[in-house]
């Protein structure tokens, strides 16, 4: 072999061998910032992780809101038609919450199957519904309030 093809075939693997350790370090520092969607039959199914950060979403159950007297905590209830997730909120919800509207929030699955959510997003508009939620829902033709999927 030629020793200038030498060298650019031994340049060519050294930087395919360092961006493939780069994408490896950058895949590494980012796995606890990862938040998977998770709709509420996989709840049911026990396919959700404990203690890592999630996502859920789909419609909020009309009659489950329950805010205490005392504190911000808010308890309610999502649900994809098929299962429902109890999740325990303890900040101010969005203006535009509400029951039997789409919601997804982002948070941790307790030991006894309630989310802890510290984020909690709802729909912004007539129209719109999160992906997530939409695909999670794809079964239902709308939520309990009217809001179309």
């Amino acid at each position: 072999m030629h020793p200038v093809r030498k060298q650019r075939l031994i340049l060519v693997v050294v930087l395919v061998a360092l961006s493939s350790a780069a994408v490896g370090f950058v895949t590494y520092a980012m796995r606890n910032n990862m938040n998977y969607f998770y709709a509420p039959s996989a709840f049911a199914a026990g396919e959700v992780p404990v203690h890592q950060r999630i996502r859920a979403g789909g419609c909020v159950v009309p009659g489950s809101v329950v805010r205490a007297s005392d504190s911000l905590d808010v308890r309610f209830a999502i649900t994809d038609g098929e299962a429902d997730v109890n999740v325990v909120f303890d900040k101010i919800l969005p203006d535009l919450f509400a029951e039997g509207e789409a919601a997804v929030v982002t948070g941790k699955l307790m030991d006894d199957g309630t989310v802890r959510a510290d984020q909690v997003l709802a729909k912004h508009d007539e129209n719109y519904t999160p992906p997530e939620v939409a695909e999670s829902m794809k079964a239902q033709a709308s939520c309990a309030g009217g809001a179309k999927i």
